[in-house]
Order: C-alpha cells, then structure tokens, then sequence
C-alpha cells in the first residue's frame, strides 16, 4: 500500500468548506481530495438563493441573529450564531474579491432578496438564482492558483487514521482503484450532508453522510442528527435528484396553490408562503397526503422575466415540459439539508483530537432544529474558514498509527432499499412504527453489508429521530406533534447503537 505523509491538513470534500478551509491553511502544505470531479458532485455549487448577511443600510448581525435564532426553535447556539452574523459580511466580501460576481445595485451595493423567515432582504445573490455555481467557480479558480494547495479529484476516504490515543492522524483513501495510506497534521471533514440517503432529495445523490460515517465510526461525537431540513419547493418532475425552485421566488411574490389554483399555506399558518421552511414543507406534506397535488405560481410574480432572473429554475422548467412563465411549477418537498453533524467547537474542532469539521458535515449549533434560508453557503464560508486556520496550527506527529480497514460500501440495490425507506420513515412527517421499521431495515442491510458509511449516517438519523418524543423544527412526529423541553441531542460513536447522552 502506497503510504503518504504532508506537512498540515488533510481535507475531505472540495465544496465550499473545504476549499475555504485550504485556502485558510495557508502557507501549510495541504491536500483536499474531493469524490469527484470539482464542482460537481457537491451541494456548494447546486445552491441557488445566495448568502444571507447584513450588508444593507438599517440591517444589522443583531437582527439576522434574532431570525436565525427563531427559525432554529430553541436549540441554536446563541455564540455560534452571533459569531456566523457578525463574520457573514465579511465573509460575502471575502468571496466577492476572489471573483464571485455578486449581483449589484445601481449605486455598486450588494442586490438581496427577501427569503422565509428573514425580517428582511439580505440574501446576496448571483444572477438571480446562481450563487453556488458561481461562487464555487471563483473559489475553485483560487484553490487551483494557491501554491500551498494540491488537489486529487475522484479520491474518496474509506477511513480515518487513528494511533492509540484516539488521535486522528490521517487518512485511508480509494483513488485510481487502489488504496492509499495518508498521513497528516489534521484532517478537516468537508463531505457536505447526507440528502442522498433519501429517494426524493434537491442534494447530488452521491452525498449520503459518508463522511458523517466514518466521524462516527472512530468514535467522534455527533449533535443533532434526526434534524433534516425538507425544501418544500423541489420541482416534482421524477428527476433524481429533485431540481429546486429557490425560495427566492416566493420572495419575489410567487405562491403555492393546490390543484384547483387556490392558495393554501394560510390554512397551516398565518405567514403564509413565508412561514419558515419546515411549515411550509408540512403545510405541502398534507395537501398531498389528502391527493392534492401542489404547485408555485409564478405565473404574475416573474413570467417573461424568469429567464434572465431565474436562469437556473426555468432551465429546470424547461427541461421537465414546463414553461414557468405561463404554468405552474409542480412542487413537493424533497430532502435538502443536513441540521446534524459532527459535532464541533467556533473552531471547527470536533471531539477527537486531529479532526476538524466545516460546512454541511459539521454541526456547529448555527441552525439549531431548522435552519434560516441561505445561511448554508455562509456557515460553510465563515466556519470552513475557521477550521483552516485552527487545523493549519496543529502540529504533524510521529507517533504509530493504528492499522485501518476500508469500510464496505453499500451495494446500488440495498442504498435504493435504504433511500426509499428513509423517504417514507424518516421524511416530513415521522411516527414511531416507521422509525423503528426503518431501523429494523438498517439493521438487517448491516448484517448483509457490513458497517457502510452510509448506513452508519442513516442509523444516527433514525435513532435520534426515535428518540425525541416531541416535535420541533424540522423533526415532526405525528405521535408527538407537541414541543417538549429545548434538549440538543449527542451521541458519542455509535458502537453502542443508542443514544448516549443528551443535553
């Protein structure tokens, strides 16, 4: 086995965190491997409302802080979520000057749309809805420039290094069809989330918690794994993945109606389209459980303008027979995002010594139950930032490393038995008979299969959501429809197969 040592940290993923987190490692010798080719295969570049920040006149961190914290039902991190909105403009002015071309007003400020639960417009966006893309390619052009990084596409970890403390000192990666032993100063999970373990999801398929997985596996400690955020708005033409219609364009005055063309979302809650995300997501769940089929007009709000100001939905449209300028959208919710992860510290450290996480992997406490529009892409700049920077300071040891096997993959038929198992029991809405059907599945595919990634990721989603007998955010459970006491969830490793603590 080919055996590879590099000065400072290793980094897991080539999305936004990561590639943030190595050009902040500077000047320490670093590597990012990414599972596929750049710029595909990551969440960074499919998302498109923009980066929420306070960076107009009158909008203040304060105020984007007091949305978030109230979108999160309870379980945010005050101190996470003050330092994601006092370093977010920042952060948005970090990218702009690496060439990402942020839409501008007439007077050279920043363009921002209104999106749910925000008290105010300040989603900085690229061509209308473009953001991921473009900020991915100017962030991609930097990291291939920057002389202290080296970058393997199509390289995917199968497990971490550890020696006997515990300590993570690198990496055993699958590239080219052969194992490589990697050793470094750190690693940095940047893997994303894990919307490919669900049938019906907005994230590339390929991204299914492995990362997650093997954090768990070397006994890193998990936070809030049961809370995933469904979009309400994927566009519901049988694509897998689901292609999104960005929330943007209800900020913009578009608005869900059932199949007779009647708005609904007021029946559910008074904020209507606006509610945030996990409402609405709800609010469409029941509409189609009763056999209604529901739908975006955006027929009024944006019509001729949507292919200059929504390129990317109409092309969806298009693609899938509809014109979004004379029709309705159909729409449905679909799996979109990670609220759990590993946990960490403001840092990006996570529990084991040498492991840091950034970005969708990681669970920082910014979102709490549910998170607020648009601070994805900057949690992932701000943190992603934060953990490079903490990882570039540790130092490389030569202490013995703890042999490693790969962890076995999940064979095409049991992930689509699994995908379409998480949809149906650990979706939208959640009871106890599903959840504990769903677990009974993980585990007879672990007993075929082995310990996957994979599997370990979507048992840490159904066991938590089992757990928690209440409802909040995005976990809904239709036998607990009722919030109890705010409590985050923690699991050290998994080995135990239950919880192990929560607080």
């Amino acid at each position: 086995m080919d055996r590879i040592t590099i000065d400072g940290p290793l980094i897991l993923g080539a999305g936004l965190a990561g590639l943030t987190a190595a050009l902040s490692a500077a000047p320490r010798q670093t590597l990012v491997l990414s599972a596929s080719l750049l710029n595909e295969g990551c969440s960074s570049a499919w998302a498109q409302g923009g980066m929420a920040a306070a960076l107009s006149e009158g909008d203040t961190p304060e105020q984007h802080a007091a949305d978030t914290l109230a979108a999160g039902a309870g379980l945010c991190d005050p101190d996470a979520v003050a330092l994601l909105t006092r370093e977010g403009p920042e952060a948005v002015r970090r990218l702009a000057a690496l060439g990402a071309p942020f839409d501008r007003t007439a007077d050279g400020g920043f363009a921002q749309s209104l999106e749910a639960a925000h008290g105010r417009a300040r989603v900085a966006r690229v061509g209308g809805d473009g953001a991921g893309r473009a900020i991915m390619a100017a962030v991609i052009a930097a990291a291939r420039t920057a002389a202290h990084i080296e970058i393997r596409e199509n390289a995917r970890a199968v497990a971490l290094l550890q020696d006997a403390s515990g300590r993570v000192r690198g990496a055993l990666v699958e590239h080219a069809g052969a194992l490589v032993e990697i050793r470094a100063a750190a690693v940095v999970l940047a893997t994303g989330g894990l919307g490919g373990l669900y049938a019906v999801t907005t994230n590339p398929r390929a991204v299914r918690g492995e990362g997650l997985g093997l954090a768990a596996l070397a006994g890193a400690r998990i936070a809030d794994p049961e809370f995933v955020q469904f979009h309400p708005t994927a566009i519901d033409i049988g694509a897998d993945p689901a292609p999104l219609a960005t929330e943007a364009l209800r900020g913009e005055g578009a608005f869900l109606v059932d199949v007779f063309g009647e708005p609904f979302m007021t029946r559910y809650d008074p904020r209507g389209d606006l509610a945030p995300r996990d409402v609405v997501a709800r609010g469409l769940h029941a509409e189609r459980a009763d056999g209604r089929m529901t739908f975006l007009n955006a027929i009024e709000a944006v019509g001729p303008k949507f292919p200059q100001e929504f390129p990317a939905v109409f092309e969806a449209c298009r693609a899938g027979g509809i014109d979004p300028r004379r029709e309705l959208i159909p729409v449905a919710p679909a799996a979109h995002y990670h609220m759990g992860g590993v946990w960490t510290d403001l840092d990006g450290r996570a529990s084991l010594p040498g492991l840091f996480a950034a970005g969708e992997a990681a669970c920082t406490g910014v979102h709490g139950a549910n998170r607020l529009a648009s601070n994805s892409l900057l949690e992932a700049a701000v943190f992603g930032a934060r953990a490079g920077e903490a990882a570039r300071d540790e130092a490389l040891l030569n202490t013995a490393i703890d042999p490693a096997a790969a962890t076995p993959g999940l064979p095409t038929t049991a992930l689509n038995r699994l995908r379409t198992a998480m949809t149906q029991d650990a979706g939208v809405v959640r009871e106890a008979e599903g959840v504990s059907r769903l677990c009974g599945l993980i585990n007879a595919l672990e007993e075929a299969h082995g310990a996957a990634p994979s599997l370990v990721a979507a048992r840490l989603v159904a066991t938590a959501a089992l757990a928690r007998q209440e409802s909040r955010g995005g976990h809904f459970r239709a036998d607990f429809p009722l919030a109890a006491e705010p409590r985050r969830t923690v699991i050290e490793g998994v080995s135990a197969r239950s919880l192990i603590a929560a607080e």
